[in-house]
């Protein structure tokens, strides 16, 4: 082939199902801590992998006395807990498919994913999750049953509360050996789809994504043997059990006796990691993008001071990334930026990480330098739903900051004509439910999935992302502008908090900025200025200039063709919540630029105006 291809090291590795992976788990482990509960009063209860293997045998006796054979589906709609976790083990071993839906989504969208996937049963956080699967019952006249983790005094007629779900089990799974059990739940074979994942809608309609044992267990496998983890790590779970990113690490997590003890919440993650004082854990840059904010977020002295030590930090990570040896005064200089500084800032994150790995989208090269000068390594990696999810990933032996690692054991890659990274190995997705068409559209005939990201691969075989095929910006005088990068360059401003580049067959490229609002007010206080509100903040003058020459100075450098000529100051964030985000934090562009049409179409009207 002429095209750059590169293969991951010629280790080889014993395909698995996750049936086999969970119960080799639970025999190996017996006693040991699995997972982690907080309660309200921030104490921490464990469970053992003993009483987690008892569960998933009650459940599994559960979903047969409600009907639910090998090959049915049946769907898990909450936020990261232990349930969640349980449901799905025990789906697994009784062969029964599990379809994860974001409990961020509207009714419609669930009804969408219920009828598209033909669950017959869904496991519900609470009220309000329950409320959807009535919407989508009346609606779209489905017959799907429900089970309520957190059951409120009244049930419908078609639900039923996880305890009397689990007792409903007690007695079929009292009445099974040990070795029956074993025996059905290891009927799972490679190929067996085990979960079907509705990707998250940034372009267009969710379709469904089959993913099989082999496809998931290889990940596991393959994702352990170039990260460390093992006995003693412990990890807080709070990205989207929904998405296959912290699903599957939590996997690979409870295979090698790491216990995973699930956050209360996503805005409760950081203080949940200060509590159980994690060795490692995943998050997406957004996750980073706020820890680095909060840090470069002081005034005065201290900012002095922070100003400093970051400085001292970069230089000694030059030194360390290129393996050489600092002075004698550098490396004193750094212990002390580290006492009075970065010790704080892993102080915030539990004191105890080894790593963080990052996915999801991709993570701006001075934000992860940043990280990695204070002793906080974080291993960026790649992949996505289709492919289980990785498919590269920087390890602590092999890094290169500003690349998303080599592939993992048994992958391939390769870039197209046109630059798409092509994925090839056993993590590839089965194919889209329902969808043959979309699936060979996807899948070609040798097995090269089309991921749609830009990339380049070194003579090292690191993976470096330049964009999302579907983002490139082309601007009317025909110039590929690559917007991801120069978001990122913007976002390591402590004066913005999120930036979006628009300009898709317009004369030039802009930007619609949210601004750091605690860094800007602060500043804006500074200088005397007055104002009673975020619009008429943004709308004095002297804030518009010192935005312009922020995004000036974070820009330098760039191509006259891919820097922005105007830019939009934003009041609201972008987020889950408004339809802005997806939930694992991406961008949603399309909707983006449809809920500020009027505000872009004005960036071009307006010849004048640099707003």
């Amino acid at each position: 082939m002429s095209n750059p291809t590169y293969a991951a090291d010629a280790r080889e590795f014993e395909p698995r199902t996750l049936t086999e992976l969970f119960l080799e788990a639970v025999e190996r482990f017996g006693d040991a801590a699995a997972f982690g509960r907080i309660s309200p009063e921030l104490e921490i209860t464990y469970v053992s992998y003993a009483e987690v293997l008892y569960e998933v045998r009650r459940i599994g006796g559960a979903l047969v006395e409600a009907g639910l054979s090998r090959g049915a589906r049946a769907a898990i709609m909450s936020h990261n807990r232990l349930e969640w976790a349980l449901a799905d083990y025990g789906c697994l071993c009784a062969g029964v498919e599990v379809v994860p839906i974001y409990p961020t989504l509207p009714a419609g969208q669930v009804a969408h994913i219920l009828r598209d996937s033909g669950a017959r049963l869904a496991f519900v956080q609470d009220q309000g999750q329950l409320d959807k699967i009535a919407q989508a019952r009346a609606e779209g006249a489905l017959d799907v049953r429900a089970v309520v983790f957190e059951p409120p005094p009244e049930l419908p007629d078609f639900a039923t509360s996880w305890r009397a779900f689990l007792e409903s089990g007690q007695a079929r799974a009292a009445a099974t050996s040990e070795g029956d059990f074993r025996s059905e739940a290891l009927r799972a074979r490679l190929e067996d789809v085990a979960t079907i994942l509705y990707t998250s809608g940034t372009t267009g309609e969710p379709k469904g994504v089959m993913l099989t044992h082999g496809n998931v267990g290889s990940n596991v496998v393959a994702s352990g043997m170039v990260l460390e983890i093992g006995e003693g790590d412990s990890t807080v779970s709070f990205l989207p059990l929904s998405h296959i990113f912290q699903r599957m690490v939590d996997y690979l997590f409870f295979m090698r006796r790491c216990t995973v003890v699930h956050a209360r919440s996503m805005l409760t993650a950081v203080e949940d990691m200060k509590l159980v004082r994690p060795t490692v854990g995943v998050a997406v840059p957004r996750v980073y993008e706020k820890i680095h904010a909060a840090v470069m977020d002081v005034k005065g002295v201290k900012r002095l001071v922070v100003d400093w030590a970051v400085d001292v930090a970069d230089r000694m990570a030059g030194l360390r990334l290129s393996h050489r040896t600092p002075s004698g005064l550098l490396s004193l200089q750094y212990r002390l930026a580290d006492r009075l500084v970065f010790r704080k800032v892993r102080g915030a994150v539990g004191g105890r990480i080894r790593f963080f790995v990052s996915g999801s989208a991709p993570l701006a090269p001075p934000l992860n330098r940043f990280f990695y000068s204070i002793g906080l390594t974080i291993l960026e990696g790649y992949g996505l739903t289709e492919t289980s999810p990785v498919t590269n990933v920087n390890t602590q032996e092999h890094l290169r900051i500003g690349t998303v690692g080599k592939p993992i054991p048994g992958t391939e890659i390769r870039i197209a004509d046109d630059g798409e990274i092509l994925v090839r190995g056993p993590q590839v997705m089965k194919g889209y439910h329902g969808k043959p068409e979309a699936t060979a559209e996807a899948i070609d005939h040798e097995g090269w999935f089309r991921t749609g990201d830009i990339g380049e691969l070194d003579e090292d075989g690191f993976l470096r992302i330049t964009d999302r095929k579907k983002d490139l910006i082309v601007t009317a005088g025909g110039k590929n502008v690559a917007p991801q990068p120069i978001e990122n360059r913007l976002k390591a401003s402590p004066f913005v908090e999120q930036a979006v580049m628009i300009g898709d067959r317009r004369r030039f490229p802009s930007v619609l900025i949210v601004p750091g609002f605690d860094a800007l007010e602060g500043w804006a206080r500074g200088k005397g200025l007055q104002w009673s509100d975020r619009a008429e903040l943004l709308a004095l003058p002297a804030v518009r200039v010192h935005m312009d020459n922020e995004v000036e100075a974070a820009l330098r450098g760039l191509a006259s063709y891919e820097t922005p000529k105007k830019i939009a100051l934003l009041e609201e964030e972008f987020t889950i919540a408004n339809g802005s985000l997806t939930p694992t934090l991406k961008v949603k562009r399309r909707v983006i630029q449809e809920r500020f049409k009027d505000v872009i179409d004005g960036m071009y009207t307006d010849e004048d105006g640099g707003h």
